[in-house]
């Protein structure tokens, strides 16, 4: 897998992620980075690598040679001699033979190393994902994100398995048309080739434009696609606000500026061939002209003048291929640019090298002086110390923005502390590895999130190795057993993508018996109830109440009715803890807590 060798460039993924630009940026036509770290993923397939180009040099040389036989043929067939036509006729079979052998051994190779690359990458950008900190996915949208993985890598599949082998025959067949023709005769391949040099000229100037039009037009066709996806997202909205015909007003916009768009793309399209076509013919008139007196003169065989007229026709080809590939290669440079500024990005939090495994947690949660900011901006908590106790509950309650999904982001370790420690047991959470301390903390976050597949499989995401008994006995602890059995296809019920079968209150609670399941020592409950109805709520606080015993249980409230029971509420405010104590205690004091508990909806945000 590559490995990034400089320093982190997390701030410096331009073509980024998220930074606005469009994604058809284009990169140089040869880049010397990007190609040596293509080369890092060769080590699986380098014989593949090397049959392809055997395959590759086998097809093109054999290409050169047939307008040769062509030539022995004509002048066989003008002296009268059938021994050697056939001779010649049986060796153009052969090479025939030999290009279909060829070719097979190059697509099938070149093939295999394309895609060995690409899975070596594909697999390396997925788990380099999955080690990247939260704060990361926090700058950068997904649908970016995802498009370096799907399509910068399709992109890059091209440029390795198409783009660079076509690039190489063309040349190679440039240059062997040539030397050939030099040759056979060397004046008259100077006149045949004499209108090249033209050709290249108005390619270059051509493609100038070319680049510029092309690159318009797939942002047109962006930008309708976007049309298109917001508003059959948003299609509920729009029917509610009756604005179809503004909908439509829009895409109508933003379709005839791609139809424009397309049409100047396609005007230069359509010019190129043409032009090039002239310049090809004119090399045809001229070695016509010059061998065609030659002939008639007896100087030259008229086999040679057939051979010429086929090299001309083969060296067009070539050249406005490498002129229609030019953008193409620059995106697909572009492309692997991004993916391996991607694949360059450290994580924020990482494992000390002396990190240790956290013990079993037995004790307490401490949170000596914390304070925190994302990032660069400003301080979210200041100054925050409270203790946690064995088989204590406590809830955090606060306004939105005053920090309280911060204090259980810190306790997984999901962001790093600016100043303070937080204890777990007397350990330090940063010197212990992650994945020891995550696998004793239940989360269940407010968003609840679902993956693809069975409601059976999601529950036992909590602990693979469990039997269906123990699934189903922690749905019944969640609460959720009885609503699972009612659907048609009980623990089985396929859930569909996110969960979006099932009701946020069910995926909550299929998430809270995925959380059971893990049996952590330390439950935290990230404003578990926010999105649902009070009925599910009930049955959280429920169950709640009978798998907190024994346990560390942290609980971030969104409703003030659902943090009565807990033995302390921690009152947050501005990043400050303003008040601690009981609902009683709380009550009594008629400060900060009382004042929200008495607003009519309960709720201090």
């Amino acid at each position: 897998m590559y490995s990034g060798s400089g320093p982190p460039v997390s701030q410096k993924l331009r073509s980024a992620i998220d930074s606005g630009s469009p994604d058809d940026i284009l990169s140089k036509v040869y880049d010397r980075r990007i190609m040596g770290k293509l080369t890092a993923y060769l080590a699986g397939v380098k014989w593949h690598l090397i049959f392809g180009a055997t395959g590759i040099i086998m097809r093109t040389a054999a290409n050169l040679v047939t307008p040769l036989i062509v030539l022995w043929a004509t002048n066989r067939i003008i002296e009268g001699d059938v021994n050697g036509l056939t001779i010649t006729a049986l060796a153009y079979i052969g090479v025939l033979l030999f290009i279909w052998a060829a070719q097979y051994l190059e697509t099938l190779h070149l093939s295999y190393t394309a895609q060995g690359i690409l899975l070596r990458i594909r697999t390396g950008m997925f788990s380099h994902l999955h080690k990247l900190s939260l704060s990361f996915f926090d700058r950068n949208k997904v649908g970016k994100i995802m498009s370096r993985v799907q399509n910068d890598v399709d992109q890059l599949q091209n440029l390795v398995s198409q783009d660079i082998v076509l690039v190489a025959v063309n040349l190679i067949t440039i240059m062997g048309i040539a030397v050939i023709m030099i040759i056979l005769h060397w004046q008259l391949a100077l006149l045949a080739l004499s209108t090249i040099p033209l050709m290249v000229i108005i390619v270059v100037i051509w493609q100038t434009y070319a680049r510029r039009a092309f690159i318009l037009a797939r942002q047109a066709i962006a930008t309708v696609s976007d049309n298109i996806h917001e508003s059959v997202s948003g299609v509920r909205v729009t029917q509610n606000l009756s604005r179809e015909a503004e909908n439509i007003k829009q895409f109508e916009t933003v379709n005839r500026a791609n139809l424009e768009a397309n049409k100047k793309a396609s005007l230069l399209q359509a010019l190129i061939m043409p032009v090039t076509q002239v310049l090809t013919d004119g090399s045809y008139i001229i070695v016509l002209l010059y061998g065609g007196f030659q002939v008639l003169e007896g100087a030259m065989p008229v086999g040679f003048l057939l051979a010429f007229l086929l090299y001309i026709q083969r060296i067009s080809q070539p050249i406005q291929q490498l002129a229609t590939m030019y953008t193409e290669i620059q995106r697909a440079m572009a492309s692997g640019e991004r993916i391996f500024e991607l694949l360059e990005v450290q994580p924020e939090i990482i494992d000390k090298p002396q990190s240790g495994k956290l013990p079993p947690v037995k004790g307490e949660i401490k949170f000596q002086g914390v304070s925190f900011a994302y990032g660069t901006g400003p301080e979210i908590l200041h100054d925050i110390s409270f203790t946690v106790k064995p088989g204590e509950t406590v809830a955090i309650a606060g306004r939105t923005g005053a920090g309280k999904s911060s204090i259980a982001s810190l306790i997984v370790r999901f962001y790093e502390v600016t100043a303070g420690e937080i204890l777990i047991d007397g350990h330090n959470v940063n010197s212990v590895t992650q994945q020891s301390l995550r696998r004793q903390i239940g989360f269940v976050p407010q968003e609840p999130f679902l993956f693809s597949g069975s409601i059976e499989d999601n529950i036992r995401d909590g602990n693979p190795e469990a039997s269906q008994a123990e699934v189903m006995k922690a749905a019944k602890a969640a609460g959720v057993h009885d609503i699972i059995l009612r659907m048609e296809n009980g623990y089985a019920t396929q859930v569909g993508e996110r969960g979006g079968n099932l009701s946020p209150g069910q995926r909550q609670l299929i998430c809270l018996a995925r959380t059971i399941l893990l049996n952590p020592p330390v439950l935290i409950l990230d404003e578990a109830t926010s999105n649902v109805d009070t009925n599910t709520e009930g049955i959280i606080m429920k169950s709640l109440t009978q798998i907190a015993r024994g346990r560390i249980c942290l609980i971030i409230a969104h409703r003030l009715s659902t943090v009565t029971h807990a033995d302390r509420i921690i009152v947050l405010e501005h990043g400050k803890i303003v008040e601690t104590g009981s609902h009683p205690e709380l009550i009594n004091r008629e400060g900060t807590y009382y004042r929200w508990y008495k607003d009519l909806d309960l709720n201090p945000s």
